[in-house]
């Protein structure tokens, strides 16, 4: 470990995995939302996760920048993940019944 990084207890690639897995989910996401005609707002969000995420990936890991937005960026990512998810299966619901 570098003298200057401190120990999150979190391995920097593992880290790295799991944004580009969280990006790749996100932008999929995105475009099934684009195509089932999803409300205008959670088009908005996915797209909004899914452009910040692809931009960070292409930062060093631990430059400022990506340490500062991280976190709320991967909350935000997932909570919205589990939107479109809950919109999806209402969705599906609908269409059986």
């Amino acid at each position: 470990m570098a003298k200057h990084q401190p120990d999150t207890g979190v391995d920097n690639s593992e880290a790295t995995l799991d944004l580009s897995h969280l990006r790749r989910e996100t932008r999929t996401a995105l475009e099934l939302a684009v195509v089932a005609s999803a409300p205008q707002d959670l088009i908005d969000r996915l797209a909004w996760a899914a452009g910040l995420l692809e931009a960070i990936v292409e930062l060093p890991a631990n430059s400022p920048p990506v340490l500062a937005l991280v976190p709320k960026l991967t909350k935000r990512a997932k909570s919205t993940l589990e939107q479109w998810s809950d919109w999806q299966t209402e969705r599906l619901a609908r269409n059986r019944a």
